[in-house]
C-alpha cells in the first residue's frame, strides 16, 4: 500500500468526527488542521511539531503557517498534480494566508471539516479550486 492510499483510508475512518476548533480526536472533534495531524499520527506515530494555538478566525499577521508547516514535513506537489491521499490548502481570500486544509479523496472531491460540519467527503467545486493554495505528498518515511 502506499503512502497515498494509507493516508486516503485513514481520513475516511475520520468522515463524521464532529467540527471541533483545534481538536484532533478521531470521532470525538476535529478541525480541518487537526484531521490532518490525526492522519499524521496513524501513519508515524507522534506529531512532528506542537502547531500553536490559533483563533477561529486566524490570519497570523500575514505568516502562512500552513504553508511552513507543509513545507518542513510534507512533500510539495504542484496543485494541478495532486492525487487522492495527498494534502490541499486552500486561501480563503486572494492573496491570503491558507488557512483551509483537507485530503484530496477522488479526482473532484475531497475529505474536510469545517465550522458547523463534521469531518465530510465533499465535492471540490470550482469554489475551492479556485482557492487552491498548496498540496503536499505525505512522506514514506518520517524525517
Amino acid at each position: 500500500m502506499t503512502m497515498r492510499h494509507a493516508a486516503l483510508a485513514e481520513a475516511r475512518t475520520w468522515i463524521g468526527t464532529p467540527y471541533c476548533h483545534q481538536a484532533s480526536v478521531k470521532g470525538v472533534g476535529s478541525d480541518c488542521l487537526g484531521l490532518v495531524r490525526g492522519i499524521w499520527r496513524a501513519l508515524y506515530g507522534q506529531e512532528p511539531e506542537a502547531f500553536p494555538p490559533y483563533p477561529a478566525r486566524w490570519d497570523n499577521g500575514g505568516r502562512d503557517l500552513l504553508t511552513e508547516a507543509g513545507q518542513r514535513w510534507l512533500i510539495p506537489v504542484d496543485v494541478t498534480e495532486a492525487q487522492p491521499g495527498d494534502v490541499i490548502l486552500f486561501r480563503l481570500k486572494p492573496g491570503a494566508p491558507a488557512r483551509h486544509c483537507g485530503v484530496i479523496s477522488g479526482p473532484h472531491t475531497l475529505i474536510h471539516a469545517y465550522w458547523g460540519r463534521a469531518v465530510n467527503e465533499t465535492a471540490m467545486t470550482p469554489w475551492w479550486r479556485r482557492r487552491s493554495a498548496a498540496a503536499f505528498q505525505f512522506p514514506s518515511q518520517v524525517k
